[in-house]
């Protein structure tokens, strides 16, 4: 018997040019393959155990801090990728996203 299908609800969409500053930087660290800020946390799988990305294969999402200023630690906002090359953006620590419109 399979699982039933998870629904995930619709994502609102975020322009690139209008996220914080910090997290445009760290999108073009993802896209010139590093160096990122937090080695040991950043680049690595991305599990969607909130279920509000879209449903996918163990290891296609990959996860990015983004810097908090101000923050001692890592801070509650990421950059999730996905192998598709989708760009989602979080500022409250997965509990919502944005998908980024890239160049926008």
């Amino acid at each position: 018997m399979r699982a039933p299908a998870v629904r995930t609800p619709a994502l609102a969409w975020i322009d690139e040019s209008a996220l914080p500053r910090e997290a445009q930087d760290t999108l073009e660290l993802i896209r010139a393959g590093g160096p990122f800020p937090f080695p040991r946390n950043d680049n690595k799988t991305f599990d969607n155990r909130e279920r509000l990305l879209p449903n996918q294969a163990r290891g296609y999402y990959r996860e990015f801090t983004v810097v908090t200023p101000g923050s001692d630690d890592r801070g509650p906002r990421r950059i999730i990728t996905g192998r598709s090359g989708e760009i989602y953006w979080t500022d409250d620590h997965y509990a919502s996203f944005r998908r980024v419109k890239e160049g926008a």
